[in-house]
C-alpha cells in the first residue's frame, strides 16, 4: 500500500508525525526511538512506512529502516501484540536490540517496554526465535536510508518556509 513517505514535517505530537507531501498530510505514529530521530518541523524527513488496515481505522507507522519495519510486522505476528506495543518495544530496544533479545531469549529485555508483560514478552521470544533469522540477516546487509533521495522532488512541491535572516556584515567604507 503506502510503503514510503517522504516530506516536509508539519507538525510533531508524543506519538506521530505529520508529513507534508506534496499537500497532502499524512499522520504517521512512530517509536519514541525514531520522533526522537526526526528533523524539527519545516525541514524534509522520510520514513518507510506500514500501512494497518482494520474495519474502521486506517493508520501509518513510521520506521527510520526496512529492518525495523520489518521486526514490527514480525513482532505484531505475535498473538497479543499489536501496533502499538510492537512500536513500544522497537521504542525500547531499537532492532539490534531486539535482534539481541531474540537470539539469546532475553525476555526481560523485551518486557522492559511499556505495557509488556511477563507472558507476553515470553510469547514474543518463543515465537519469533525461528522467524528471526531472516530479519536479522536483513539487517546485516545495508539497507537505504529512506532519506537518501529526499532532493529535488520535494524542494520544488512543497512551501518554502520562512526562517528569520541574520543582519548582513557591515561593509567597510570606500577610501
Amino acid at each position: 500500500m503506502i510503503g514510503r513517505v517522504a516530506g516536509r514535517i508539519e507538525y510533531k505530537g508524543d506519538d506521530h508525525v505529520l508529513i507534508d507531501v506534496h499537500g497532502i498530510g499524512y499522520i504517521v505514529y512512530c517509536s519514541d526511538r525514531t520522533l526522537a530521530s526526526l528533523p524539527r518541523a519545516g525541514e524534509a524527513a522520510a520514513l518507510f512506512t506500514d500501512l494497518l488496515v482494520r474495519e474502521d481505522l486506517l493508520q501509518l507507522f513510521g520506521f527510520l529502516s526496512l529492518v525495523e519495519k520489518e521486526w514490527h510486522r514480525l513482532l505484531m505476528s505475535v498473538q497479543g501484540v499489536g501496533a502499538k506495543a510492537a512500536l513500544a518495544i522497537l521504542g525500547t530496544l531499537g532492532p539490534d536490540g531486539v535482534s539481541r533479545a531474540i537470539a539469546l531469549g532475553d525476555m526481560n529485555a523485551v518486557k522492559a517496554a511499556k505495557g509488556i508483560g511477563p507472558k507476553t514478552a515470553q510469547r514474543i521470544v518463543l515465537e519469533l526465535k525461528d522467524k528471526a533469522p531472516t530479519v536479522m540477516a536483513m539487517g546485516a546487509a545495508v539497507a537505504p536510508s529512506p532519506a537518501e533521495d529526499l532532493g529535488e522532488v520535494i524542494e520544488t512541491a512543497a512551501p518554502q518556509v520562512s526562517r528569520p535572516r541574520s543582519a548582513p556584515a557591515p561593509r567597510a567604507a570606500p577610501s
